[in-house]
C-alpha cells in the first residue's frame, strides 16, 4: 500500500516526545561538567571523564540541583505558552540498564514544571497548525551505550558493550505533545516543522546548542491509525530516537503505511518502541513499549520539591529574545527575500551567519549567496555547520569585507571566489589577499581599449556587427578581453567600452 492509499483508508494521529540537552556548565545533580555545554569533537572523544560520584549513582552520593537548568525550563515552557508550576516535583523512574548505573533516572512525572502550552507551527506554503504541549519537564539524561560487532549496531547480534557516563546526569527538558489530530497527509510535514521550529527556539533562547546531529536535540514520534472519520485513536508505536528533520518525516510515512497494510489484513497493531534505520527508510520492532506504571514512579526522597514563584518567573520572562517566528517575519521584510529564498535560508541553518555578515556591512543579498552557495559547500564537504564556519574558518565580517570590494568596484565575482578560496585556505582578510596576490579589478582605460583594440584585429566582422547594432557579437571579444586581463576586468564596463569603441 502506497502512502496516498493509507491516507484516503485512515486517519493518523501522532504525538512527539523531543528531548533538549540544556547548555549548562554542570550537570543537572553534581558539578561534573556538561559535554552539552561544549560541542567540540575533542570534548566528546574521551570516555567516562566527565563524572562524579552523583553522575555515576555511587551509593551515599545526593544529588543537588541546578538553577540555572531550572531557568532554562522556564523559558522554554514560556515561549511555548506554558503555565509555570508553583510547585514541581522530581520522580524515580525505574528501570535497569547499564547506562544508569543507580537503576533509576531522575526525571519530574506527575507534578512537572511547565503544563498546557501550544505552538503554532508554520509549513512552507503557509498553512499553520497548532500544536498542543502537554508538559515540559526536567530530567537527566542517561549515558551511552555502544554495541560493538554485528551488523546493526544494536545490541542484537552484538559480541560486547561499551558504556559512557559523561552523558550520564546531563540537564534535559522533555516536551511532550497532546495527540496531534486532523492533519491528514500532512502529517509527517506538521511533524518535522514542529521539530524545527523547537529547534529555531531552543537556539534563539540560547539554553542549548540545538545540534541534532550531536544528539543535543533528539525526538521520538508516536504514531496511530484510526479509520477515515472514526474520530477513535488506535494502537500507536513509538520511534526512538529520530534524529533529523527528513527522518522524522520520513519515519512517519513509512509507519503509515506499514500500519495501514496490517489493518487491511486485520492484523493487530503491537504497542511498541520502533528504530529507525536511514538506510533503508524503514523501520524495525524494538521491545514493548511500557506504560507509566511499569515505571515505579515514586516521589525522589533526596529532593526537596521545586517551588517557583511568580517573581522567579517574570524576572525570566523579561529575558526572553524575539521569538523565531517574529524574527524572521522581520528580517524577510529588511532582506526583501522572497518567500524562496528565506524558506532556504532557515532550512540551511544560515540566517544567524546571513544576520552577522548583514550587522558587519554587507548587503543582504551578498550574504546570502556567499553563505549559500561557497560556504555551504565547504561546510558540507568538511562536515561542519555554518555556526562553526563562522567561528572556525571564515567569519561573518570577512565575508561582509569581501563583498564590500565587489560593491566598491575593486574585485568582480570571478576574482571573489579565488580570494574566498584563499579565505578558507587561512590566508587572512580579504583586503589583505587582494593585496599581496595582486588581484584588483583593472580599471585602466587605457589597458582596457589596447585588449578591446587587438581583439577587434583578430575579429573584425564581430566590430562591424556590433556597430551596426547587433550587440549580442560583443560576447567573444568580452571573452578575449577577460582573458588578456587575467579575469581581472569588470565586464560591464568591458561591455561599455566596446561598444564606445566599435562606434569610431
Amino acid at each position: 500500500m502506497n502512502f496516498d492509499t493509507a491516507i484516503k483508508k485512515y486517519d493518523p494521529a501522532f504525538g512527539i516526545e523531543v528531548h533538549v540537552e540544556l547548555a549548562t556548565r554542570t550537570k543537572m545533580f553534581c558539578s561534573a561538567p556538561n559535554p552539552a555545554f561544549d560541542n567540540t569533537a575533542e570534548n566528546l572523544k574521551n570516555p567516562n571523564t566527565m563524572t562524579t560520584p552523583v553522575s555515576l549513582g555511587l551509593p551515599g552520593a545526593l544529588p543537588v540541583l541546578n538553577r540555572q537548568a531550572v531557568e532554562y525550563a522556564i523559558m522554554i515552557g514560556l515561549a511555548l505558552n506554558c503555565s509555570i508550576a508553583p510547585v514541581s516535583v522530581f520522580s524515580r523512574k525505574n528501570y535497569f540498564y547499564p547506562d544508569l548505573t543507580k537503576n533509576f533516572q531522575t526525571s519530574q512525572y506527575d507534578l512537572p514544571t511547565c503544563i498546557n502550552g501550544h505552538l503554532d507551527v508554520e509549513l512552507d506554503d503557509g498553512e499553520v497548525f497548532r500544536v498542543e504541549i502537554e508538559r515540559a519537564h526536567l530530567e537527566e539524561d542517561a549515558g551511552k551505550n555502544t554495541h560493538i560487532g554485528g551488523s546493526s549496531g544494536r545490541i542484537h547480534g552484538a559480541d560486547y558493550s561499551l558504556v559512557d557516563y559523561n552523558r550520564a546526569g546531563v540537564p534535559l527538558v522533555e516536551i511532550v505533545t497532546r495527540p496531534v489530530l486532523n492533519t491528514g497527509s500532512r502529517a509527517p510535514e506538521v511533524a518535522a516543522a514542529f521539530v524545527r521550529t523547537l529547534r529555531d527556539i531552543f537556539k534563539a533562547l540560547g539554553v542549548s546548542k540545538a545540534q541534532m546531529e550531536r544528539g543535543n536535540v533528539r525526538a521520538d514520534v508516536n504514531l496511530s491509525l484510526s479509520p477515515k472519520n472514526s474520530g477513535t485513536l488506535g494502537t500507536r508505536t513509538e520511534t526512538k530516537n529520530v534524529n533529523s528533520f527528513n527522518a522524522i518525516s520520513q519515519a512517519m510515512q513509512y509507519e503509515i503505511t506499514r500500519q495501514a497494510e496490517l489493518l487491511d489484513a486485520n492484523k493487530e497493531i503491537l504497542q511498541e518502541t520502533r528504530h529507525w534505520h536511514e538506510d533503508t527508510k524503514s523501520t524495525s520492532a524494538g521491545r514493548p513499549k511500557s506504560d507509566a506504571d511499569d515505571y515505579r514512579y515514586f516521589p525522589e526522597p533526596d529532593l526537596l520539591p521545586l517551588k517557583i514563584d511568580t517573581a522567579w518567573v517574570e524576572r525570566v520572562r523579561a529575558l526572553l529574545p524575539e521569538m523565531p517566528v517574529e524574527r524572521k517575519k522581520r528580517l524577510q521584510a529588511e532582506y526583501k527575500y522572497t518567500d524562496l529564498e528565506m524558506r532556504d535560508v532557515i532550512n540551511a541553518g544560515a540566517l544567524d551567519v546571513i544576520e552577522e555578515t548583514v550587522k558587519a556591512g554587507s548587503s543582504a543579498q551578498g550574504a546570502r549567496k556567499w553563505w549559500m552557495t561557497s560556504l555551504a559547500n565547504y561546510a558540507s564537504l568538511n562536515a561542519l555547520t555554518l555556526d562553526e564556519i563562522a567561528t572556525q574558518v571564515v567569519t561573518p565580517a570577512q565575508v561582509a569585507s569581501l563583498q564590500e570590494l565587489i560593491e566598491a568596484g575593486e574585485i568582480n565575482d570571478k576574482i571573489a571566489r579565488t580570494v574566498l578560496d584563499a579565505m578558507m585556505a587561512g590566508e587572512g582578510d580579504p583586503k589583505e589577499i587582494v593585496e599581496k596576490r595582486g588581484l584588483k579589478v583593472v580599471n585602466d582605460d587605457s589597458a582596457l581599449i589596447t585588449a578591446i583594440e587587438d581583439a577587434f584585429a583578430r575579429m573584425p566582422k564581430a566590430k562591424e556587427d556590433i556597430a551596426s547594432g547587433n550587440i549580442g557579437a560583443a560576447g567573444p571579444i568580452i571573452g578575449m578581453v577577460m582573458k588578456a586581463t587575467s579575469g581581472q576586468a569588470d565586464g560591464s564596463k568591458v561591455r561599455e567600452l566596446i561598444i564606445q569603441e566599435a562606434a569610431k
